[in-house]
This record gives C-alpha cells, sequence and structure tokens, in this order.
C-alpha cells in the first residue's frame, strides 16, 4: 500500500473525521475504501458486467429445460 497526502476543505475534513470514526476506521482507510469504491463501481469489470446484464437470451436456449441430476448420472451408465 501506498501513503498520499490529499488536500481537501476543512469541512470535508471535518466530515471524513467523523464519518470513519463512526464507521471505527482510521481517515486514510475510510477515504482508501471510498476511493477503492469508485473505482471498482467505475472500472472496465463493472462496466462489462453491466453490458452483460442487459443482453437478451439466446433463443432456444432454457435453463428450466436442463436435465436432473439424476438424469445426467443415469447418461453417464
Amino acid at each position: 500500500m501506498k501513503n498520499v497526502t490529499i488536500t481537501a476543505e476543512e469541512e470535508v475534513l471535518r466530515w471524513a473525521r467523523r464519518e470513519a470514526a463512526d464507521k471505527g476506521l482510521s481517515v486514510s482507510k475510510f477515504v482508501g475504501q471510498m476511493l477503492e469504491q469508485e473505482w471498482r463501481r467505475t472500472g472496465s469489470y463493472w462496466k462489462a458486467f453491466e453490458e452483460w446484464k442487459k443482453l437478451k437470451p439466446i433463443p432456444g436456449l432454457d435453463a428450466s429445460k436442463r436435465m436432473s441430476r439424476e438424469e445426467a448420472h443415469e447418461r453417464r451408465r
């Protein structure tokens, strides 16, 4: 992990201190978690995940019509 120095308005820093204390965290850890959440939210993985969720079902593929566990095991015999 790397350390960084940030510059912010005093009011923002007071808020960060209160929020961090409420969560039992240091301000550094609190800010680090906020940055990580933003990174994950805006990162390419999450963009790809959101695009995947928008995909329409493939015609002809229906998971409700798959074999039961017993049927699958019976086919192996």
